[in-house]
């Protein structure tokens, strides 16, 4: 039973002394310095050791002016305790007072105790950097060079002072010293290569990583080039890093082959076809080689004109039989599905492959795939209700997952196309929120266009018949799209879903390599719709055209600028910023 008190009184106290420090945080940081003071006094008469609690009294009575009553705890401190960083402290006191003298006085004894004994090097360089006496700290860590190099820590210290060069030369010398620190230092390091940071940073590393790779034949450097490369998004430049490493220490293709993936994600589609070649070219393992083939193929097929389809079907085929019809090769046999019901028209076969790849030993991620491919064929045969079984069956099996949202994504738009407007838009208003942004913004479009569109016709007449042209779009019907999207335009002059119907045709255009069409329905909504919603797409999609399909860079450079200038809460915002400083010659970004 005392035991059972005893236990009781502790919780209590400490209870009661965990609001107390609680309540002595609140008011220093509300600036109430006067109660602050009164509460952190009573704290460190309970304990007189800890060092947070005599640092708020120093603190405190700092900002109440009370600078000889923090001189007399500083140096009581000092005596009884004999901590070098109480120095710092002291010196600190009097650059409060601006006595830089005494306070240079008390900052150099600091270092002098270092000069005895490197390990005081911990508590002063550390107070030395909370002060914001970068300068000291610097010399602090030079001269206990004895116990550890401290690279880091200086690194970190130039990067604060704005010295990004020195910054770059010890965070590699760190980082090569200590391998275990790379991810630490290139998180590091990436805050600086941003674009909102200096321009040049980034190519003083490039040259930095550059001159450490030809003195030293480390694949460390490859490696680090490599990483230094993706970053900026340059795959093929990354790729020659990892060709590099890979010929002399043929262990995996891993790196490369991921590589490839970042390079699709991003849609650098000439990287990523020279990287999967190589993997092509230099691997045995049969999961690598349906992965390569599968992206050759999509590639081929997006590319293709409809005469070179019956020689794709074959190509597909002569895969299938070489890689056998298993769960190995899922990605083929989901790709002919979709290339035969898409491209040839002939969904009843493409129904059929995936019936039959549903009958092999396949886990839920490869089930929801070729669910996913089923639904999608039967909203291309217009069976919009047995489509949403198949996608609510993904969305119910995969909650929480990347793959249920996109099911989510995908039910909302078959029911946009079948016209039941006010369901999609429930749909499309909870997908607003998902945690993957692409279909956070597709969400987001759709939302705006029913939103907007149904404000303005109440009948949604129009509407309507928007959602059946982008239904033949779905279909690969793109030339009785193009006259439905063309009708939409003419009957509505002037109506809300004139922009938006421009806009689509651009797009459509642009998919059929017709620029010169695109880039004028852009021009029409950049010159008649200035305050609408899609003005900053008809800005970028114009911007990509001149620059990368019609190679007219001094044209794409003021359209991307007026993004930049005109539309911050763009979605294309940091991509045209990047692409305007490129084409405006800044350094290596």
């Amino acid at each position: 039973m005392k035991h059972l008190f005893l236990y009781i009184f502790l919780f209590f106290t400490l209870a009661s002394f965990a609001q107390n420090e609680q309540l002595a945080q609140n008011y220093f940081e509300k600036g109430d310095f006067e109660k602050a003071l009164i509460a952190y006094e009573e704290l460190l008469k309970n304990q007189p050791g800890n060092n947070l609690y005599f640092q708020k009294v120093v603190e405190a009575n700092q900002q109440l002016s009370n600078f000889d009553k923090a001189k007399e705890l500083i140096q009581a401190r000092m005596d009884k305790y004999k901590q070098g960083n109480m120095w710092v402290e002291m010196g600190y006191n009097y650059q409060l007072q601006k006595d830089e003298v005494n306070a240079k006085k008390f900052y150099d004894k600091a270092l002098e105790k270092i000069e005895e004994n490197p390990s005081n090097v911990y508590a002063i360089a550390v107070n030395f950097e909370k002060k914001a006496l970068l300068d000291y700290a610097l010399k602090a860590y030079q001269m206990a060079k004895s116990i550890q190099p401290f690279t880091y820590q200086m690194a970190v210290i130039y990067g604060q002072q704005g010295n990004t060069d020195m910054m770059i030369e010890k965070f590699l010398e760190e980082a090569q010293r200590n391998p275990q620190s790379s991810v630490m230092i290139q998180n590091q390091l990436s805050r600086y290569m941003t674009d909102e940071g200096d321009t040049g940073f980034n190519e003083s590393l490039r040259k930095a990583l550059l001159k450490r790779t030809q003195m030293d034949p480390d694949i460390f450097w490859n490696q680090y080039l490599s990483w230094f490369f993706v970053q900026q998004k340059e795959y093929g430049k990354a790729f020659i890093q990892e060709k590099a490493i890979y010929k002399r220490v043929q262990e995996t293709f891993s790196n490369i082959v991921n590589l490839a993936q970042l390079a699709i994600e991003e849609g650098d589609e000439e990287s990523a076809t020279e990287i999967i070649n190589f993997v092509l070219e230099n691997t045995q393992d049969i999961d690598l080689q349906i992965f390569a083939h599968s992206f050759l193929m999509e590639n081929k097929i997006e590319k293709a004109t409809e005469k070179e389809y019956p020689a794709i079907n074959t190509e597909l085929e002569t895969l299938l039989k070489k890689f056998g019809i298993s769960p190995y090769s899922l990605s083929l046999q989901t790709l002919q599905a979709h290339f035969i019901t898409f491209n040839m028209k002939n969904p009843e076969q493409g129904r059929a492959i995936l019936k039959k790849a549903l009958e092999l030993p396949i886990n839920k991620y490869q089930e929801a795939e070729i669910k996913m491919e089923l639904a999608d064929i039967l909203l291309f045969e217009e069976k919009f209700n047995q489509a949403l079984i198949y996608y609510s069956q993904i969305e119910e099996d995969l909650k929480n997952d990347a793959v249920g949202h996109e099911a989510s994504l995908k039910s909302a738009k078959t029911s946009y196309f079948k016209g039941d407007f006010v369901y999609a838009t429930s749909q499309f208003k909870v997908l607003k929120s998902a945690s993957t942004q692409l279909i956070a913004n597709d969400a987001l479009e759709y939302f705006l266009l029913i939103n907007d569109n149904t404000v303005a016709d109440s009948t949604q007449v129009a509407l309507k018949k928007f959602a059946r042209a982008d239904y033949l779009l779905y279909q690969n019907k793109t030339q009785e799209a193009l006259a439905q999207f063309q009708n939409i335009l003419k009957e509505n002059k002037g109506n809300e879903i004139e922009s938006v119907t421009l806009l689509r045709l651009g797009q459509t255009y642009e998919k059929m390599h017709d620029y010169n069409s695109a880039l004028s329905q852009y021009q029409n909504i950049i010159d008649n719709h200035k305050e609408g919603i899609y003005i900053d797409e008809a800005l970028y999609f114009s911007a990509e055209i001149y620059n990368n399909d019609l190679k007219v860079p001094e044209k794409a450079k003021p359209l991307y600028e007026t993004v930049l200038f005109n539309h911050q809460d763009s979605i294309y915002f940091i991509e045209a910023r990047k692409k305007f400083r490129q084409l405006r010659g800044d350094a290596n970004l």
